[in-house]
């Protein structure tokens, strides 16, 4: 394993461990009526039906998987270094991010007896995926500061 691969790989499973919990509880709740989790509506926003969700859940699961591995083994596509894509990608993370604390905001303003963790175990787990978006796109872009100055220590 690549050395600055190695910090990042038991982050990115934790990430994706949570996340997979998170496909799992739903989909208990979804097709075996599971009653100790919490019931279906709290689990997505309904912009998406279920029957398209989850698979695109499960290629989310799929693709971070193979993230997962290449961090773990330190190569694969998903290690070696791109720096436009890499800044692409830690930009987009970053909005992502900002727009799900922005939805976590409004949501909480306009369902106060919400308050504060009504309805949010979709927003929270948006973080989580912003979270390993974030994550991957700082590793490209610290690639991308070691490739201009290649004595230079990985700072963030």
């Amino acid at each position: 394993m690549t050395e600055p691969s190695r910090p990042r790989a038991l982050l990115l499973w934790t990430l994706l461990f949570a996340f997979c919990l998170r496909v799992l509880g739903q989909a208990l709740v979804a097709f075996w009526d599971v009653n100790w989790l919490p019931p279906m509506e709290a689990w997505y926003s309904g912009l998406l039906p279920y029957p398209y969700l989850l698979p695109s859940q499960v290629l989310i699961i799929a693709l971070y998987g193979k993230v997962c591995v290449d961090f773990t083994r330190g190569e694969g596509i998903f290690v070696q270094p791109r720096p436009l894509f890499g800044r692409g990608v830690l930009v987009f993370g970053y909005v992502y991010l900002a727009a799900m604390v922005l939805r976590y905001v409004i949501r909480m303003s306009l369902y106060p007896e919400a308050r504060w963790f009504g309805g949010t175990i979709p927003i929270v787990f948006h973080w989580v995926l912003a979270t390993f978006i974030i994550v991957f796109g700082r590793y490209h872009r610290e690639r991308m500061r070691s490739a201009a100055f290649p004595g230079a220590d990985h700072a963030h």
